[in-house]
């Protein structure tokens, strides 16, 4: 049985970081979207091919962040995500940043929408059965 949870390394480089030597709070954001970039990938499903094999591609609907420790400069995070709702055309990932000690947590909602009208569309089948999977 696939595991539920997809696991990301980060190192933290200095442009990463803020004025006060910490990761600045918009860069949590990237992580996490490279981290779910890098899940979809680890399915067999780059996001260029889900555009011109599908006409679909995933925005992001809504995100949630708590802030609970900051990271800094070379330290090596882990980005672990899960799904934690699969509709039909949406998918909430919960993720959290760990380091030594937990550093963050979150909530991505991502929607499928066509590419041709940024209208919300279903999932590709294909996609689905490998997303619920990890349910």
């Amino acid at each position: 049985m696939p595991s539920k949870e997809f696991h990301w390394p980060v190192r933290v480089y200095y442009e990463d970081t803020d004025s006060g030597g910490v990761v600045y709070y918009a860069n949590y954001l990237k992580f996490m979207e490279r981290a779910r970039t890098e899940w979809l990938r680890a399915l067999g499903f780059e996001q260029t091919a889900l555009a011109s094999e599908h006409g679909v591609i995933f925005v992001v609907r809504r995100t949630a962040i708590d802030y609970r420790q900051p990271a800094r400069f070379n330290d090596e995070l882990k980005v672990v995500s899960t799904v934690k709702h699969l509709g039909q055309c949406r998918v909430v990932f919960a993720q959290r940043i760990e380091g030594e000690t937990a550093r963050v947590a979150g909530e991505t909602e991502v929607a499928c929408v066509s590419l041709a009208s940024f209208k919300p569309v279903n999932i590709p089948d294909t996609l689905m059965n490998k997303l619920e999977q990890h349910i």
